[in-house]
């Protein structure tokens, strides 16, 4: 990590707009260090970490695209048909049986390599064979049906660069090239941390009895659910206690032996909300507060070589943030472009009014009519409502200076599966979410 400043911006201050939290985590994130030789086999959603260049063309030489005969152009009558000699066979990865000569064709097979002169292939539903002879209509065009050399990609092009996190499609351009393994950054070192004297685990035992407002931890589950990738190597640490020395203690042990600490609850204003007040003691604060909602308490910090994420506790909260801000520094610090979350245009199917200065996100369901996308919000906004992510699609996003919706409106939306490289409440929310 470098652009460790020891400063801590917006904390206690106004609330700072998403659009600038976003531009301060790109400037203070770095990525890790460290590279590993990966098979291809295991490479995919990796990032790269340094350029792939070809090391020969693609193809090698001009091939035919089709079943057919090959010839040279130059031998065909300006009009009418032509009849040529036939005068070999040719097939993908096998030597040339016979030899092309001047007014001969060549049988052909897809990927076959085009021999001496010839420049054009005739496919051979279009052709008429007459003993040793082929009759080629009129008409065709010079190259039709040939691959040129290197038409895929030429000898020392960039084929991939590096910070790109790898798709299926382009291993297969790895392995078109001749690659078995890539250069690719090492994996993430991942806390993940729950917080809150409140919580269980499910099924340990300790049932919550209605009374002591106690709950089943679903965050740490949600969480890991999204961070469960092939460039991440997550280690579950449990449930922190409400008490200032423990999470003083656990942010500092894991901050030894990672890159990334990602907690859920414990970073509002609250007297037994430790968890901020623990990252600016071991390190420092880049953020805190935001003018967003739900997720307001959001907290992106350092302690010693590590980054600290800080998510609020009520989960609809906790997963608009990761969507917003975990998955950019994720990509950020694995080597690759921050980037956005996609947002998609639909048109509102409901009113609403929200305030100005502050970005809103609500959970929506889809429906298509009349060839186009409506969204309408779930009806039930409340941060802690779970049910509601899963009942609903995505995020509908109302930027800073939006106040109205009507229907008929184009809105952004975020969908929830293309979340993969997405987020949102509208209800009143406690100003104080854990």
């Amino acid at each position: 990590m470098t652009n460790r400043r020891e400063d801590c911006f917006a904390v206690g201050g106004a609330m700072l707009p998403v659009a600038q939290a976003l531009a301060l985590l790109d400037q203070r994130v770095t990525p890790v260090e460290g590279v590993e030789l990966v098979p291809l086999r295991l490479a995919r959603g990796r990032v790269l970490a340094a350029d792939l260049l070809s090391r020969q063309a693609r193809p090698g030489a001009d091939n035919a695209a089709v079943d057919g005969y090959a010839l040279a152009f130059a031998d065909l009558a300006p009009s009418g048909p032509t009849r040529l000699d036939l005068c070999g066979r040719a097939a993908a990865g096998r030597a040339l049986e016979g030899a092309w000569r001047p007014r001969g064709a060549i049988r052909v097979f897809t990927g076959a390599t085009l021999p001496g002169a010839c420049d054009t292939v005739a496919m051979q539903e279009d052709v008429t064979i007459e003993g040793e002879s082929v009759i080629i209509p009129a008409g065709l065009r010079r190259g039709a049906n040939r691959r040129r050399a290197g038409e895929d990609f030429a000898a020392g092009a960039r084929l991939l660069s590096a910070g790109r996190c790898l798709q299926p499609q382009d291993i297969a351009l790895a392995a078109a090239a001749g690659e078995a393994s890539l250069t690719i950054r090492r994996k993430l070192r991942i806390a993940l941390f729950s917080t809150g004297d409140e919580l269980r685990e499910p099924n340990t035992g300790r049932e919550p009895d209605g009374t002591s407002g106690g709950v089943f931890d679903a965050n740490r589950y949600l969480l890991g659910a999204l961070l469960d990738g092939p460039g991440v190597s997550l280690h579950d640490l449990g449930i922190l206690p409400d008490r200032a020395e423990a999470v003083r203690q656990a942010l500092a042990a894991a901050a030894a032996g990672h890159d990334l600490l990602l907690t859920s609850g414990g970073v509002s204003a609250g007297e037994e909300d430790h968890v901020r007040a623990a990252v600016a003691e071991l390190g420092h604060l880049h953020f805190w507060r935001l003018a967003m909602k739900p997720g307001r308490p959001l907290v992106l910090g350092q302690i010693g070589e590590a980054v600290f994420l800080g998510l609020p506790g009520n989960p609809v909260a906790a997963m608009v943030c990761f969507l917003l801000f975990c998955r950019p520094l994720l990509r950020r610090l694995m080597g690759a472009p921050a980037g956005a979350a996609r947002r998609y245009p639909v048109v509102a199917d409901f009113t609403f009014t929200k305030k100005a200065g502050r970005q809103e996100w609500l959970r929506g369901r889809l429906e298509r009519r009349d060839g186009r996308l409506y969204v309408t919000p779930f009806p039930r906004q409340g941060s802690g409502i779970i049910s509601s992510l899963v009942e609903s699609d995505g995020l509908i996003e109302l930027a800073d200076e939006v106040t109205a919706v009507a229907p008929g409106a184009i809105v952004p939306f975020l969908p929830f599966d293309d979340a993969g490289d997405g987020d949102g409440d509208g209800a009143q929310a406690a100003e104080g979410d854990r």
